[in-house]
Parts: structure tokens; C-alpha cells; sequence
């Protein structure tokens, strides 16, 4: 049974990010439009406390920004890139960038953080081979590189996965993913029973963001949009963590099943009744817990 912690995010998430369910996709094309003129290009790091104590952070240019976040104190050892979610249409939230400095500290690393640019003003073919060539050269480098994300950038650094192998790079020593976006088709038959029971994520939504990310109806299933539709074989070892009460996890099941055939060794803990994301939140134990079963999983041999 969740917590009351999570039951009160339950109600309180759809309400501050103001959820509810697409009503036309032109005005929610210009709704979006108008919020991404109103964006800051800086890194908010407001959820992080002494975070400027703690950390440095450098700018890299990809043909968009790439923020290198460095430990004051030297200790990372290791490099963890973090592929930030929101609909593919959304910026880097602070709550991204705690999450990432926690797991970070807990598992010597440093963090980097692409800004990568946004839906429906780009599409995948803007930032994909600029973020598979970036983050190949830190998988490259000494005591190698997690690559994880949530949501849309769970997806996205499937893809980014499934690119480097492809193309012979050195890959990732993990792969860590909180309800992935992998499937933008849509295309489990049950999805409509978890559009019921979700309260934040609304299938109408989630249809037209999906469109703009992919720019064509051709692209929908390419493994740089759905990557849980590729081949997944010869993959990074893999952690997936997410809850039932989440629009997206027929497609995480997808995922699990399809690794499964594939012989991918993914390890994919599903809890009961759980929220979107729920392994991101602050202050609940079913958060506290997935945190560590991340923590035990980049502690443990590649």
C-alpha cells in the first residue's frame, strides 16, 4: 500500500503542475510555444541546498548547452549523465537536478545535464547525434559513464544507448531508467486502462507530444523515438524502476518484455499503485527505497 507521503503528492502533483487533459493540439502547441519564450537558459539548482558549496559547474556547447556539474571537493571518479524528462517539451526541472547531485555524491561521480532544445520548436533530429558523439566521449574516459534518465529522457537515453552501439562506441557501464518513455506509439492495447487511473500523465497529451518529437508520423517508431520498438540486444546492464499508477507503464512492460527476448539483462521493479516517476520524489519512503536499490545497482560490477 503507498505511503501517506506519496498520497499526498498524489493529489498535490497534478495540481501544482496544473494536469488536465488536452483540449485542442493547436492550442497547446501555442500554450507551450509561449511558456518556452518565457524560459530562463540558466541551470535551476534551487532544490539543491549548498549547492554552490558543493559544486561547479561549466557550460558546454553542443549547439546547445551542456552543463558539466563538477564536486568542489574532487571526489567523482566516475561520470554520471543524466537525461532530464518532461514530455520531451519541458526544460530541466530543479527537482532533476537534486535528484542527479544526490546519486552523484552517493556514487562518486559527477553529473552532466544536456539542455537538450525542445518540442515542438525541435524534434529528435536536432540533438541526437550531438548527444550520442557528447556522450560517448565521457563513456571514453577513466572509471567510464551511467547514462540515466526519466520519462522522456529515460527514453531518450535508450535510444542514445542503442545509437552508441550501433555506431562502435565505448558504451555506458549502466543504464538507469525511471519510467522510460520508450514506446511513442503508444501502441499497448491496455494503455487506455492506465489513462484512467493515472492522475498527472493524459493520453492526448502524451499523443501530441510525442508527434512533435518525432517531427513525422514516419519517425514514430524509430529507435531514436521508441527505442523500446529496436533491437535491444548487447545493451549495458540495465535498472528500471516504475510505478502502476502510471500512464507509461504498459510501455515499461513492453520494454521488460522485449529485453527479455532479446537477452538483455535488465532488472525491472515494478511497484503497486505508484505514481509517474514516483522513484524521483522528495520526502517518501518509496523514494528513499528506490533510491538505494539505484545506488546498490552502479555499485555493482558493469
Amino acid at each position: 500500500m503507498p505511503s501517506r507521503a506519496h498520497e499526498v503528492l498524489v493529489h498535490a502533483i497534478p495540481r501544482l503542475r496544473r494536469a488536465r487533459e488536452l483540449e485542442d493540439e493547436a492550442s497547446e502547441r501555442a500554450r507551450v510555444e509561449a511558456w518556452h519564450r518565457t524560459l530562463s537558459p540558466s541551470l535551476p539548482t534551487q532544490a539543491v541546498p549548498g549547492f554552490s558549496r558543493r559544486w561547479t559547474v561549466e557550460t558546454r556547447d553542443l549547439g546547445f548547452p551542456s552543463y558539466v556539474l563538477e564536486p568542489r571537493d574532487g571526489a567523482a571518479t566516475r561520470t554520471l549523465y543524466y537525461v532530464h524528462g518532461g514530455g520531451y517539451m519541458a526544460p530541466i526541472d530543479a527537482f532533476h537536478v537534486r535528484y542527479a547531485t544526490r546519486l552523484a555524491r552517493a556514487t562518486g561521480a559527477r553529473v552532466v545535464m544536456p539542455d537538450y532544445p525542445l518540442a515542438p520548436g525541435a524534434t529528435w533530429r536536432d540533438s541526437h547525434d550531438a548527444l550520442v558523439a557528447d556522450a560517448a566521449s565521457w563513456a571514453s574516459r577513466p572509471g567510464g559513464m551511467v547514462l540515466a534518465g526519466d520519462s522522456a529522457g529515460g527514453g531518450l537515453a535508450l535510444a542514445m544507448a542503442l545509437s552508441m552501439r550501433d555506431r562502435g562506441h565505448t558504451p555506458a557501464t549502466h543504464l538507469l531508467l525511471h519510467a522510460p518513455w520508450s514506446d511513442l506509439t503508444t501502441s499497448t492495447p491496455d494503455t487506455g486502462e492506465y489513462d484512467a487511473v493515472d492522475p498527472w500523465l493524459f493520453l492526448g497529451k502524451l499523443r501530441a507530444y510525442a508527434a512533435w518529437w518525432a517531427g513525422s508520423p514516419e519517425d514514430l517508431a524509430r529507435p531514436e523515438v521508441s527505442p523500446a520498438l529496436g533491437d535491444l540486444g548487447g545493451l549495458p546492464r540495465g535498472l528500471m524502476l516504475y510505478g502502476t499508477r502510471d500512464l507509461l507503464a504498459p510501455g515499461c512492460r513492453l520494454l521488460r518484455r522485449r529485453a527479455g527476448e532479446a537477452g538483455w539483462d535488465l532488472t525491472s521493479i515494478e511497484e503497486r499503485d505508484l505514481l509517474h516517476v514516483y522513484s524521483l520524489f522528495p520526502y517518501v519512503p518509496e523514494a528513499r527505497r528506490a533510491f538505494g536499490q539505484a545506488v546498490g545497482f552502479l555499485r555493482s560490477p558493469a
